[in-house]
C-alpha cells in the first residue's frame, strides 16, 4: 500500500503508540506516503479527540517527524473532521494541512459507531437510520469543505443492515461526492469490526468506479500494529473493479499515483 492517508495518534485519547512507531511500521510496509489525520477538536464529544489547545502540538509533532524521516518516507499532515452541523470550527477548517478527511460519526448527536450507544439501533427504523446517515454524507460532500470521504459506509459497522437496497439509499450521496470532486478512501478498519469487511462495500465501490470517483487507501490505525492491516485486501478490491490509481495530497492539491 504505497499510500496510507488515515491514521491517528494518542492525542485523540483512544489510540496508542508513538508517532515514530506508526511511521516505522509504515516504512516496513513499503508505504511511500503516510498521513496522520487525527480526530479534529470540536465543542462536542471531547472524550474522543484532542482539544483546540493541542492542535499546535499535534501539528508540530507530525511536522517534526516529517523532517526526521524525510529520506525514508513522506509524512503528510491532516485532520479527520466530524461533519456535524453547528460544531465545525474555522480553527480546524482553515488550518494549513495537506488534506482534510470529512467523516460522519453522529446522527442527530447519536454516536452510532460507539458500542456504548448501540442500543439505539433497536429504537429506530433501520432504513431511516441509513437514510439519515447518507443524507449527512451527501450534505458533507455538498459543503465542499473536505478532500476525502472517511469510511463512507461506516453505518454498517455493527452489521445492522437496511431492508432497502443499499445503493438506493447511497446513490444521491455518491453523485454529490462526484460533483464535489472528492476522493473516497478504502478503509481497512471495517475488517476489525463486527461487519468484517472494508469501507466501502464492493457494491458501493463498483458504483464509485462507474462514476469515476477517485480513491485512496487508509489503515485508520489506532495503534502501530494496525498500520497496513489487511492492505492487500484493499488493493485487491480496488484492482478487481478496475482502479489503477490512488490519490495523495500535498497542500490540499491532489495527485494520482499508480499502485
Amino acid at each position: 500500500m504505497i499510500v496510507d492517508l488515515h491514521n491517528h495518534t494518542s492525542l485523540c485519547n483512544h489510540a496508542e503508540g508513538t508517532i515514530e512507531e506508526y511511521i516505522e511500521k509504515a516504512i516496513d510496509n513499503k508505504t511511500k506516503y503516510f498521513g496522520f489525520s487525527d480526530h479534529a477538536p470540536m465543542d462536542f464529544d471531547p472524550k474522543y479527540r484532542m482539544s483546540f489547545s493541542q492542535m499546535k502540538t499535534y501539528e508540530k509533532n507530525v511536522l517534526d517527524a516529517k523532517e526526521k524521516y524525510k529520506d525514508k518516507i513522506e509524512i503528510l499532515l491532516a485532520y479527520e473532521v466530524d461533519y456535524l452541523d453547528g460544531y465545525m470550527d474555522k480553527r480546524v477548517l482553515d488550518v494549513d494541512v495537506d488534506y482534510l478527511i470529512g467523516s460522519v460519526h453522529f446522527i442527530d448527536k447519536w454516536g452510532f459507531d460507539n458500542p456504548e450507544f448501540i442500543g439505539k439501533y433497536e429504537e429506530m427504523d433501520i432504513d431511516e437510520i441509513w437514510e439519515k446517515y447518507f443524507n449527512s454524507i451527501e450534505d458533507m460532500a455538498r459543503s465542499k469543505l473536505f478532500d476525502v470521504v472517511g469510511h463512507i459506509d461506516l453505518i454498517k459497522v455493527f452489521k445492522f443492515l437496511p431492508k432497502k437496497p443499499i445503493l438506493e439509499i447511497a446513490k444521491n450521496a455518491l453523485h454529490a461526492i462526484k460533483e464535489a470532486d472528492m476522493v473516497v478512501e478504502l478503509n481497512a478498519a471495517g475488517f476489525r469490526k463486527p461487519i468484517a469487511e472494508a469501507y466501502p462495500s464492493m457494491e458501493i465501490l463498483e458504483y464509485m468506479y462507474k462514476l469515476d470517483i477517485p480513491i485512496t487507501f487508509a489503515s485508520d490505525a489506532h495503534s502501530p500494529e494496525q498500520v497496513g492491516f489487511s492492505s492487500d485486501k484493499l488493493i485487491e478490491m480496488a484492482k478487481s473493479v478496475g482502479y489503477k490509481e490512488c490519490a495523495v495530497f500535498k497542500n490540499r492539491k491532489r495527485q494520482l499515483l499508480e499502485f
